[in-house]
């Protein structure tokens, strides 16, 4: 069995990034990946804007001021945002909004507060006001021909409205991956139908296919394949056929009734299987060949992609979020896909570890610490419901109560 690492660092080799790529509307850019560096055309802010309600002025005009000896100014202009500012005149001040055009002349300018208005429309000044004073510079934000956004960046709502302050109405994005997925075992129900006796409901469906649309990807579900060596070979060549990625869900284990990994070693090739990790040993990964194409490395035109997970309800879950998830974004251009970890107090105790580098249900609590849900079975899915993320555990580890233990929160694996 290859350790954790060993065993994601094998899929991130292989991912070769989806080389077609489109032009999409920046609105409907959420979640898309850059296929292309986005490079400012322009300052931002495109001219020097006051960052405060008030008057823009000399600094010189009021060096002298002070509140026995208030300088008073002429009104000259009235400028708010998104409106041209004339030259200032030496002597005068202008009234000024936030993210107005600050005037040529003007050096500085003074919070609304810090006036006086009189009956005539003249305004006063009771203190010195130092150049440079709730000025934003041009460019002081992103500066002209800078890179805002790299290739590999996924696009959140905060990245769009960045693209957006540069005029970006338009963004180059990697195609969405395309995944195929079909899930093995007669026993396998979906929800209105009844249940026979040995039948239970597919909960992985709903799982999974909710987590590969969470990514972006773009979802051909096959349904479920009876347990048959020639059903589960037939539906892996469809499968092939316009997918980037193929998975699937059960039958990878070592039963007389788990087809797959013969079905794919028959159709492709295998080139991982099983991992040190509880939940998730029976995990493979490799290759299926696309029609009648020769083979070749995975990603060109001949291949496709194959993942098989186990068909417990949370080891789907959890090999999904640790091995998937990555191995997606990377197809889809993302650079950096490793899940920020935490080191967190273990507020319990766990008497013996496993000689597999477990994956724990835990949640925060409000003392700072993690709580343990009781039950750590991979058939409890509850457990993923009820945690805020999975607690990693290395190897033959006992946890006390009190100790730091490395923590991966759902926020970090979800997105």
């Amino acid at each position: 069995m290859l350790a954790t690492a060993e065993a994601l660092g094998l899929l991130l080799d292989a991912a070769r990034r989806v080389p077609e790529r489109e032009t999409i509307d920046t609105l409907d850019a959420l979640n898309r990946v850059l296929a292309a560096d986005v490079v400012s055309p322009l300052d931002v802010p495109p001219m020097h804007t006051s960052s405060m309600d008030g008057y823009a002025v000399r600094a010189s005009d009021l060096a002298n001021a002070s509140e026995n000896a208030p300088v008073t100014l002429t009104v000259s202009q009235r400028i708010p945002a998104g409106h041209a500012a004339q030259a200032l005149a030496e002597g005068t001040a202008a009234r000024i909004f936030t993210g107005a055009t600050i005037p040529p002349g003007a050096d500085t300018v003074v919070m609304q507060e810090m006036a006086s208005v009189s009956d005539d429309g003249r305004v006063s000044f009771a203190q010195a006001a130092p150049a440079g004073d709730w000025i934003t510079k041009q460019g002081a934000d992103i500066q002209r021909g800078a890179v805002i956004l790299p290739a590999g960046t996924r696009l959140t709502a905060q990245a769009l409205g960045l693209a957006a302050s540069v005029g970006c109405a338009t963004l180059d994005v990697v195609r969405r991956v395309r995944v195929a997925i079909f899930f093995t075992g007669d026993e396998l129900r979906m929800p209105g139908e009844p249940l026979e006796p040995g039948a239970i409901y597919n909960s992985n469906r709903f799982t999974l296919r909710a987590l590969l649309e969470n990514i972006g990807c773009e979802v051909s579900d096959l349904g479920i394949v009876p347990d048959r060596l020639d059903a589960t070979r037939d539906t892996l060549r469809r499968a092939a056929l316009g997918h980037d990625l193929i998975l699937t869900c059960g039958g990878v284990s070592v039963g007389e009734e788990d087809h797959v990994k013969p079905a794919v070693e028959a159709e492709g090739r295998i080139n991982m299987w099983q991992i040190a990790m509880k939940p998730g040993k029976p995990l493979a990964f490799g290759a299926v060949r696309r029609g009648e194409a020769a083979g070749g490395d995975p990603g060109d035109l001949g291949e496709a992609y194959f993942i098989g997970l186990p068909g417990n309800p949370v080891s789907s879950f959890c090999t999904f979020l640790l091995f998937v998830r990555p191995f997606l974004l990377r197809l889809a251009g993302v650079e950096h896909v490793t899940p920020r970890i935490y080191s967190m107090r273990a507020d319990f105790s766990q008497k013996k570890g496993d000689r597999r580098n477990e994956f724990l249900r835990g949640r925060l609590n409000d003392a700072g610490g993690l709580d343990l849900f009781p039950n750590q079975s991979s058939a409890v899915l509850t457990s993923t419901v009820w945690g805020d993320g999975l607690i990693d555990n290395p190897p033959n580890h006992a946890i006390s109560a009190g100790e730091t233990v490395r923590f991966i929160p759902f926020s970090e694996l979800l997105r």
